[in-house]
């Protein structure tokens, strides 16, 4: 793993949670993108080499729409940047790690990605990512 590549935080409107974290990052959002496949919305914000990732819910089936629901807006993944990815996932999976996606796939921000389970990493979910120009699938 590279570095920290960014915390992803839940919140029920990404229009009113960029209002604090404009204020609080003194930074503006350079992105907004919707990932439909995982039913969200979300704005990037760069910090440094690192980045905050607010996630709003756009179905009321969706990953984070079920967060929120049983946990509140919050610190949601730690995601990771990562190399080889396939290799990651390889590596992670030999130790034991439970993973969400075996796979790579699509994700915000021009990266795959892929989950590990929380149930595997003390309660936190953690993400991996790679470059999609990086990846070779």
């Amino acid at each position: 793993m590279k570095k920290i590549e960014h915390l992803g935080i839940a919140v029920k409107s990404i229009e009113e949670s960029s209002k604090i974290y404009a204020k609080l990052l003194n930074a503006e959002c350079y992105k907004i993108e919707e990932v439909e496949s995982e039913g969200v919305k979300t704005a990037f914000y760069q910090i440094g080499e690192s980045k905050i990732e607010l996630l709003e819910a756009t179905k009321d089936d969706s990953p984070i729409a079920k967060f929120l629901k049983k946990k509140g807006q919050g610190i949601h993944h730690i995601a990771f940047d990562v190399e080889d990815i396939h290799a990651e996932i390889a590596r992670l999976e030999g130790e034991g790690f439970q993973l969400i996606h075996t796979q790579p796939k699509a994700g915000a921000d021009d990266k795959v990605i892929a989950f590990l389970h929380p149930k595997s990493t003390d309660g936190i979910l953690v993400e991996l990512c790679m470059d999609k120009e990086k990846f070779k699938a």
